[in-house]
């Protein structure tokens, strides 16, 4: 199944595909907005107002499968990144992205870019993955990897494919 096949939900509840970002380069994270590494929300989204216009975007998808540190309703985390964060990048429903019950856009990120030593499972929240203009997966960074450390692979991947 290719990633634009994939059906999301929005953090306003509807439901898509992530069909309308195809072409971009995508930077999808799993966030939640308790954790220590929340202050990255920021840099995220000064890269997402940096490089929109060259056709790139950050999704997150806020979860709270790490100490709950995303406890809140959709609601509550969509007003939380945009008052504490300044965030309008896209955000999605809460899910989970590891166990059983882990939604499949994180099932094929984990399969296409494992992490260390070749695990599957995403260890802490502000996981991300870097996905060119094709859809393919093409890097995984750690949480305490900084936005802004990113940067130049995002530039890399739009000049390569702009």
């Amino acid at each position: 199944m290719s990633l634009y096949n994939m059906e999301v939900k929005t953090i306003k509840g509807e439901l898509q595909t992530l069909e309308p970002y195809r072409g971009q380069v995508l930077l999808i994270v799993n966030t939640a907005t308790k954790c220590g590494f929340a202050p990255q929300f920021k840099g995220l989204q000064k890269l997402h107002d940096t490089y929109k216009e060259q056709g790139f975007s950050v999704l997150g998808f806020p979860c709270g499968q790490f100490a709950n540190q995303e406890p809140g309703t959709d609601k509550e985390v969509a007003q939380a990144c945009e008052l504490n964060f300044g965030v309008n990048f896209p955000l999605f429903a809460k899910i989970d992205v590891n166990g059983q019950n882990a939604h499949p856009l994180f099932r094929h990120l984990t399969k296409e870019a494992p992490g260390l030593l070749g695990s599957k499972a995403i260890k802490w929240n502000f996981t991300k993955f870097l996905v060119d203009r094709s859809g393919k997966v093409v890097k995984r960074f750690a949480p305490t990897e900084e936005p802004e450390k990113i940067e130049r692979h995002i530039i890399e991947l739009l000049r390569a494919e702009g």
